[in-house]
């Protein structure tokens, strides 16, 4: 059982670890030893999230989320097997927890009074500035 908050838990059951091959230097070990992390997530058909903050999960993950709503997450920071499927496991902590921010509900403002007048007072004495540039052939000769 994994605890995101007090209220939200998700069973082991729910995530896949696969263990492949890392890429990059490492020298004989990194030919030999499956050390990177793929965790797999099933977001869509998950029964401990809520339908909005499986919605907001997948928005925020982006492109790491398959067409079938599958959260993948690749750790390979780290040399050993157990240090990258907690370092997965976090990450997935860490999205879930933004996820179940609800976002701030925007209320629609007016500009004041104030700030309007002042808005076309720069209006004016920047088309003020353009008019006495302006080359007018009479006031030449």
């Amino acid at each position: 059982m994994i605890e995101i908050n007090s209220s939200v838990k998700i069973e082991e059951s729910e995530i896949q670890f696969d263990f492949i091959r890392a890429s990059g230097p490492g020298g004989q070990n990194v030919n030999k030893v499956a050390t990177s992390v793929q965790l797999r997530f099933d977001v869509r058909n998950s029964p401990s999230l809520d339908q909005d903050v499986k919605e907001r999960l997948i928005k925020l993950a982006g492109s790491r989320v398959t067409e079938d709503g599958i959260l993948i997450i690749e750790a390979k920071r780290y040399r050993t097997q157990e240090q990258n499927r907690f370092d997965a496991t976090q990450r997935l902590i860490a999205w879930i927890q933004k996820a179940l921010e609800k976002p701030k509900v925007r209320k629609a403002t007016r500009p004041s009074v104030t700030s309007k007048a002042a808005r076309v007072g720069e209006k004016k004495k920047h088309g003020e500035t353009k008019r006495i540039r302006r080359y007018v052939p009479e006031e030449w000769e």
